[in-house]
């Protein structure tokens, strides 16, 4: 299964079908590779705006940013 993450400049908004088709992505074997990546956008200047896996998996941008926050205060436990 493969996962592929989008991105864009910091205050994008999310991607619409039709964007999504023109935009880059990259591509990761698992969910929390996936995860890492976004993790490293975030911190990197950029933004991860979608995560979405070939099983129907769909993350935006908000649902990543209340996933990373929480991966974080887990880790901070």
């Amino acid at each position: 299964m493969a996962f592929r993450v989008y991105s864009g400049p910091r205050g994008s908004d999310s991607i619409s079908p039709l964007d999504k088709e023109r935009m880059l992505y990259k591509e990761f074997g698992s969910a929390d590779e996936a995860f890492g990546w976004a993790r490293h956008v975030n911190e990197s200047g950029r933004v991860a705006l979608l995560i979405e896996g070939d099983d129907g998996t769909c993350f935006k941008k908000h649902e990543i940013a209340a996933a990373l926050q929480h991966r974080e205060a887990d880790l901070q436990a």
